[in-house]
């Protein structure tokens, strides 16, 4: 969930230095739990109630607990379990017919009985929809979906993809009643109705209210009475006040890294409030436009390589909250390897950027815009993109200025070819290394900066896609981060950790804070 054109924009969420409490208690779930209502704010929004819509964190997290898919992830997972359904597997060794039997008894929150009909109307009503916002650009390898009997879904793929299971696991898997959507228009009403743990009450602009879906028969066990969701628009203070004024239980994603300092010493006081970290797989990169007459040059890409200083980016922008990313793939998932640091080293180097440059050609300052956005890709994006050009003007070797462009402009920009160099950050949507790769450097290419190479489209994407031993793509994965790191479409900056900060009588959120990026309603108690 994530960079975009029509793939998600997913906001990077700072993480947490490693000396920062770790708990908000280590509960396993019966622990404290009172099964009381619970609060949480975030400065995300949610953008859609309707799964053919919502591409964006805040709707995933609202679709995770409101609907079900035929297969989940479990807590501290990355291979996807049954859910709705009761099994699931490849029934031939091409990988491209995908075969699920539905539990018995499966219900909507509306007492509408969940059957295999619903199941193929929500992919086909997703397809069909094919909405800007939507997952359906996830599944341009599904051709059709056929139902032989109420409890059997069969999925056709046009070509192999192994990773089809866990897209089907993700939100964009969300099944909706047939009897309450329309097969082809979105939903408007900000209602939903899902067979998942919870139930949507109510929505809107400022507080989505949950309440517990009795109906629902599945594999989450829920540890509290409710949950209500406030949203605080990117408004950072008015997050960190509400926490600390005991308004909400649980801030989460939004908080700045100079916020969570101030946390850590209010906790030192006994303020009763503590941080829960957790995993992530969520990047930031450097994105540049191939067509642009600046930053289309590899001389200037590998330049900008070989200066910019990571580490103290992270030091003195994050506060250590992030670490530094040497690769498209990150740390913790299956092919990730350091091909930037491999190539252009940890530590800036001027020689190599000044030999770059002359190696195109160029021998005075290079005048280059570096475009930002303030908050959709973190709270300290700005300020991160002025420290880069402090280091590039610093070599004495460019001129970088930068220019921060309100996200729906920003969007829209970068897909009219107006940036030359941009940041974009990306969540993913599945925690395997295909989420990292296809979506950025396959067809349709995503970050809109006009990259494409022909072995990684025909020959690297494909083969990995089709291998179910994802252990066994490491080679293939390697070598297209090798060309990756040798044309320099992108530079991966850094990679965050999840956290909440949280009151000292909650606990669960450990459970919620992992690489598969779900955020688990049902795992909060609150004593």
């Amino acid at each position: 969930m994530n960079m975009r054109n029509q793939w998600p924009v997913l906001p990077i969420v700072a993480g947490l230095a490693s000396g920062l409490l770790t708990g908000c208690g280590s509960a396993t779930g019966d622990s404290g739990s009172s099964g009381s209502s619970v609060v949480m704010g975030m400065s995300d929004d949610v953008l859609a109630t309707d799964p053919a819509s919502g591409y964006d964190p805040g709707s995933w997290l609202l679709f995770n607990n409101v609907f079900q898919s035929l297969l989940s992830f479990p807590n501290g997972g990355t291979e996807p379990v049954p859910e709705a359904a009761k099994e699931c597997t490849f029934t031939d060794t091409s990988t491209t017919v995908y075969k699920c039997t539905l539990q018995d008894g499966l219900k909507f929150s509306n007492g509408d009985e969940l059957t295999s009909k619903d199941v193929k109307f929500s992919f086909d009503r997703m397809l069909e929809i094919n909405d800007d916002a939507g997952p359906a650009i996830m599944f341009p390898m599904l051709d059709k979906v056929e139902t032989p009997d109420r409890t059997t879904v069969v999925f056709h793929l046009k070509y192999a993809d192994a990773t089809f299971p866990s897209k089907i696991a993700s939100g964009a898997g969300s099944i909706v009643d047939h009897q309450q959507y329309s097969s082809s228009g979105l939903r408007t009403d900000n209602k939903a109705v899902g067979s998942g743990p919870y139930t949507l009450d109510s929505f809107s602009k400022d507080k989505a209210v949950f309440s517990i879906n009795g109906n629902y028969k599945g594999t989450a066990k829920v540890k509290n009475s409710g949950m209500t969701l406030k949203f605080f628009h990117g408004d950072q203070s008015a997050l960190k006040n509400a926490l600390l004024s005991n308004q909400i239980d649980i801030a989460y994603r939004g908080l700045a890294a100079n916020d969570i300092a101030d946390i850590e010493d209010n906790t030192a006081t006994g303020s009763g409030i503590n941080v829960v970290e957790g995993t992530s797989a969520e990047v930031q990169h450097l994105v540049f436009n191939m067509d642009d007459p600046v930053a289309g040059k590899l001389g200037v890409r590998k330049a900008i390589a070989y200066l910019l200083d990571r580490d103290a980016l992270v030091n003195e922008v994050y506060e250590d909250t992030a670490t530094p990313l040497y690769s498209i793939i990150p740390a913790g998932i299956t092919g990730h390897n350091t091909s930037f640091f491999d190539t252009y080293g940890a530590r800036p180097s001027k020689s190599k950027a000044q030999a770059a440059l002359r190696a195109e050609g160029i021998s005075g300052k290079v005048k280059l815009t570096l475009w930002s956005t303030p908050s959709r890709y973190g709270p300290s994006t700005d300020q991160e993109f002025k420290a880069i050009a402090k280091q590039l003007n610093a070599s004495g070797l460019f001129d970088a200025t930068v220019k921060s462009v309100a996200y729906d402009q920003y969007e829209k920009d970068i897909a009219k070819g107006k940036y030359g160099v941009y940041v974009k950050g990306w969540v993913p949507d599945y925690p395997d290394p295909d989420n990292f790769t296809a979506p950025f450097f396959g067809k349709g290419n995503v970050l809109s900066n006009n990259f494409t190479n022909s072995t990684i489209t025909g020959q690297l994407i494909p083969k990995t896609a089709a291998e179910s031993d994802r252990s066994s793509t490491d080679s293939d994965y390697g070598r297209l981060q090798d060309l990756v790191a040798d044309e320099v479409p992108i530079i991966p900056i850094w990679q965050a950790k999840q956290y909440a900060v949280v009151r000292d009588n909650v606990y669960g959120l450990e459970y919620c804070l992992d690489a598969s990026t779900v955020f688990r309603f049902w795992e909060i108690s609150k004593g």
